[in-house]
């Protein structure tokens, strides 16, 4: 296998089970230190942050990386987006200073967003340091710069639970000084090991043509952001704070379970640029990497059902377990519909075609807030989830009828292959027994015996896989 392709995987994967783990600790110590409405207006007063940020990126976040990776100087590329992230970040939270007014009747929610946001706004100022490491495939110096933050933060609020004091005042504060401490660290590490100047610069034709190059992506960044959390804003300015609390734990735990899928997307999109580039890339590879994502995402939804229920309970005295049974089924379902997704959007990226990457958004996005608008109001959660597995499942029909490779329009029936196993073995599995580690283990057997009557899994398949990493 590529030395450096294993290093590369080795530290991607490294510093998001770190984060994820991290992640985990924090949204655990704070789930079950407050009660829902609490946890809700925190998780509410994220949303509103994250959300923000991630519209203020513009997509020049993945721009910059496609950029860097195809052969353009990086220290032009690195002083044009550091001055976007240091306008676009001032001119964000001097608005948010004057927004009060629009939160009348919200004040808690108001302090927790303005406090929240003074610290992601430092994490967005490293944003471009990061996008740079990444484009010249410096995983392991990125992995460093992305897990400050969750370690510092985690590490805190463990501490103050344990010295029984946990309130909103200090978890801000925790908030504030890990992402700062993020900032400070990826700057001595990009100085250090990259040695590219950090100095904003305004040049306006190199600027206008960043964002021209960016301009359809501007949209699907808009929409994702949207997307991605449009569903928590609703629930949790039109319902209430405490379902909110019990849905953003479901998404969070989802959210987790999507790691192998983090590992793998920041190495496709260099790799997928220069096959892409050149034309070099390989039909049966491409096929067996779809493959092997979906019996990976099949698996692991089989994994997250099977545990949820006892695990969940368990580990929050009963508050988030057996409540989100059915939100967590629906969420799990999307999971083969996201790795599919991420799988065209890398081909479709780097093939230039971000206009129709824009155009399948847009429908995504009009399928969800539809979905939202009419499920929520009667079904909460539930119809959250439904509305987002109904957007997902459009999304990936789109991008598999929409790509130029005729060969690869089998994807969609590898996915209901894979998901048919999962379902199936972990209904077997829970009909014939009781007891979770034997109905656990006897679901992952049935579900590789299935694989194999179906012929998703070969004993060929690591042959092949051996080619494609080397």
């Amino acid at each position: 296998m590529n030395k450096k392709l294993v290093q590369n995987l080795s530290a991607n994967t490294l510093q998001l089970v770190v984060n994820q783990l991290f992640g985990v600790l924090m949204f655990y110590v704070l789930s079950v230190s407050f009660d829902k409405n609490n946890f809700g207006l925190v998780n509410l007063a994220l949303t509103v942050v994250f959300t923000a940020f991630n519209i203020l990126s513009f997509g020049i976040d993945q721009v910059v990386v496609k950029k860097v990776a195809h052969g353009d100087d990086a220290r032009a590329v690195l002083s044009l987006y550091t001055f976007h992230v240091v306008f676009t970040g001032l001119l964000f939270y001097g608005v948010l200073l004057l927004g009060k007014v629009f939160f009348a009747n919200h004040d808690l929610l108001y302090k927790l967003i303005l406090f929240i946001g003074a610290g992601k706004f430092m994490i967005f100022l490293s944003t471009p340091l990061k996008q740079i490491a990444g484009g010249i495939e410096k995983f392991k110096l990125l992995a460093y710069m992305l897990i400050v933050s969750n370690v510092v933060r985690g590490s805190a609020l463990v501490i103050l639970a344990a010295f029984h004091l946990m309130s909103l005042n200090n978890i801000v504060w925790i908030f504030i000084a890990g992402d700062t401490l993020e900032l400070v660290v990826s700057i001595y590490l990009f100085n250090k090991y990259i040695s590219i100047p950090i100095t904003p610069r305004w040049n306006k034709a190199e600027y206008s043509q960043l964002l021209r190059q960016s301009l359809p992506q501007v949209g699907v960044v808009l929409i994702t952001s949207a997307l991605a959390r449009f569903d928590w804003l609703f629930i949790g300015f039109m319902v209430s704070a405490v379902k909110l609390a019990e849905y953003s734990f479901a998404y969070k735990v989802f959210e987790i379970s999507t790691l192998p899928l983090l590992a793998i997307a920041p190495l496709l999109i260099p790799r997928f640029t220069r096959l892409f580039k050149n034309e070099s890339y390989n039909i049966d590879n491409l096929k067996l990497i779809i493959r092997a994502e979906m019996i990976i995402a099949a698996f692991t939804g089989l994994l997250l059902n099977m545990c949820w229920n006892p695990v969940i309970d368990l580990v929050t005295g009963g508050k988030y377990g057996a409540i989100n049974t059915s939100t967590i089924f629906i969420l799990s379902l999307c999971l083969p519909f996201l790795y599919i997704m991420n799988f065209f959007w890398t081909i479709y990226f780097v093939q230039n075609r971000l206009k129709t990457i824009l155009h399948i958004f847009l429908i995504t996005f009009g399928v969800n807030i539809i979905g939202d608008l009419i499920l929520i109001p009667f079904f909460k959660n539930e119809g959250a989830a439904i509305a987002f597995l109904a957007s997902c499942i459009i999304q990936a029909v789109l991008f598999t009828a929409k790509n130029k490779i005729g060969e690869l329009n089998s994807a969609l029936f590898t996915l209901i292959k894979c998901t048919f196993c999962a379902l199936m073995s972990g209904l077997l599995s829970k009909m014939a027994f009781h007891n979770l580690l034997i109905s656990m283990v006897t679901s992952i057997i049935f579900y590789f015996l299935l694989l194999l009557l179906t012929r998703q899994i070969s004993s060929r398949d690591h042959k092949y896989f051996s080619k494609i990493w080397n």
